[in-house]
């Protein structure tokens, strides 16, 4: 892209007030690069006193913000919020793993987290896994709930990857991340001063050199994981087994799990309740955390979420071995805890798609999910009535002429009206970025376009 689009892709955007539809655009910005967003590093987004904040991958694969009035109807940003070591090689792959995380603290400051793909040899020794590229960065705006401008704050490892903020009721602000490239621990790392200093990483899911075979002499355990809220102070994960294999590593990866943090006693346990000593390792997640055994099949992890029994519900990605290699079908498979077992669903209703899902009672779910169709690509809500056994596409909140949609996880404390940012088709490898919630984008000025 040429330094003068660039540079008119990231100015500020006007704002909607007094605007006509015919005068609007539905898309916020259109220099989301790449695979902008994903579900993997959330929230994207939080909705806080009437205003939704969302972040993407910009130009360059630096990290971006933008906010939205809800009364007032106007858009400000995006605004450029950092700068990442990826990106900069014009002659490199896109990387696509530093897309940024974003999180208010209890003083209404905004922290983003970005910019990590497992650090790089010259930043020192990784104790907990190994390098690859980038380095992860923790900024924060300067001013509360002012994404205008913001400051680097050098108080975490930049040996990270897959950033995620879980954010307890009393404040507390969980760091969750792998701590390097593939062959590297999951931690966390908590602060309780509202993100200006955290406490050394913690090992949750422990990545180790296990018996290879004549093929594939190294082989390693480790792991794709998602942390959220659960009830209380307590950390729900959901998370699945990648066979990190060398040499000629692919992306393999098999089963589903799930357990349970209890922060105020600091201890790992399963569904059941039974503790489980961190860092969780392969033997102790298939004993005591499986929540299928795919086999053959290869898997993705998905999202988690509790009903209002405090049983989770979760969903990911299950198919052939050579379709999720090259990003090819993969279906949506959703488990619920019943109390006493895991029941899949048995509808054959659900999209090839990608998602996060809302939960009421045991029987009721509805997944909001991101796919491909006949037409180009849709962002849909699922619902199921009857705990799974039938699932049933209930409205349709976006629907774009092309294929090729990317989307974020839910919002924290998501308006109606912006539930997930999607990233769209734009010019080259840049996407427009639409906030879409359930009267579908929320539009902006077209004068800014």
């Amino acid at each position: 892209m040429k330094p003068l689009l660039i540079l008119l892709l990231t100015l500020p955007i006007a704002n909607l007030s007094g605007q006509e539809v015919s005068d609007t655009v539905d898309y916020f910005a259109d220099n989301g690069l790449s695979n902008t967003v994903k579900t993997m590093q959330h929230p994207a987004g939080e909705h806080h006193d009437g205003i939704t904040y969302v972040c993407y991958q910009g130009p360059l694969e630096d990290p971006y913000v933008a906010a939205y009035d809800h009364d007032k109807k106007e858009w400000s940003g995006p605004y450029k919020a950092g700068e990442s070591l990826l990106g900069k090689d014009p002659s490199a792959k896109i990387d696509n793993h530093g897309k940024p995380a974003m999180i208010i603290d209890d003083a209404g400051y905004i922290h983003l987290v970005f910019g990590g793909h497992g650090g790089l040899p010259e930043q020192g020794v990784n104790p907990l896994g190994n390098h690859h590229d980038g380095a992860m960065k923790h900024v924060v705006s300067k001013r509360p709930l002012d994404i205008t401008e913001w400051e680097e704050l050098n108080n975490i490892p930049t040996f990270g990857t897959y950033n995620q903020f879980v954010k307890l009721d009393n404040g507390d602000i969980y760091l969750f991340y792998r701590h390097g490239a593939h062959r590297s621990d999951w931690v966390y790392q908590l602060s309780t001063d509202n993100g200006r200093t955290f406490a050394p990483p913690v090992s949750v899911l422990n990545s180790k050199r296990t018996k290879g075979t004549e093929q594939h002499p190294v082989i390693y355990d480790t792991w794709y994981a998602w942390f959220d809220n659960g009830e209380g102070n307590d950390i729900i994960a959901t998370f699945n087994y990648h066979v990190c294999k060398g040499p000629d590593h692919d992306g393999e990866r098999h089963d589903s799990y799930y357990m349970v943090f209890d922060t105020e006693e600091g201890r790992w346990h399963s569904v059941t309740g039974k503790e489980v000593a961190a860092p969780v390792t392969k033997d102790m997640a298939d004993r005591d955390l499986l929540v299928e055994d795919s086999g053959d099949l290869w898997t993705v992890r998905g999202a988690v979420r509790l009903d209002a029994d405090g049983n989770p519900h979760l969903i990911f990605y299950r198919g052939e071995q050579m379709g999720l290699k090259h990003g090819g079908p993969k279906e949506v498979v959703y488990y619920r805890w019943t109390g006493t077992a895991w029941i899949e669903d048995q509808s054959d209703g659900l999209p090839v798609a990608t998602g996060d899902l809302v939960v009421s009672d045991p029987l009721r779910a509805e997944l909001l999910l991101a796919g491909n169709t006949a037409e180009g690509a849709e962002l849909a809500w699922w619902r199921t009535r009857d705990g799974g056994k039938s699932f049933a596409k209930e409205k349709v909140l976006y629907a774009l002429g092309e294929r090729g949609v990317v989307t974020t996880a839910i919002i924290r404390n998501a308006h109606p009206d912006a539930r997930v940012v999607i990233g769209g088709k734009g010019q080259g490898e840049f996407r427009r970025m639409y906030l879409v919630g359930d009267g579908g984008a929320v539009r902006r000025s077209a004068a800014a376009d």
